[in-house]
């Protein structure tokens, strides 16, 4: 469902504006809906990202080997 709203925005960008969008065979409005939801997806990868690494942090990686000694052995004075 589509909504309208109201920008303010500098008389010489719209200019500017519906120059590229005529360029690009768009509208400003369409120009402006697709940037507005490129930000929003990469908003959304981003924490999304941001949650995978710190759950990889919170259980950290087995890098293989074993553990030979005791904690006491290995910090015995």
């Amino acid at each position: 469902m589509k909504q309208n709203l109201t920008l303010s925005i500098e008389k010489d960008l719209i200019r500017k504006a519906r120059i590229v969008a005529a360029q690009k065979g768009t509208s400003v409005s369409g120009m402006l809906s697709q940037e507005l939801k490129r930000i929003i997806e990469d908003s959304e990868k981003y924490e999304l990202a941001m949650k995978e690494a710190l759950t990889y942090l919170k259980t950290g990686f087995h890098l293989g080997g074993k553990i030979t000694a005791s904690r006491a052995d290995l910090h015995e004075r």
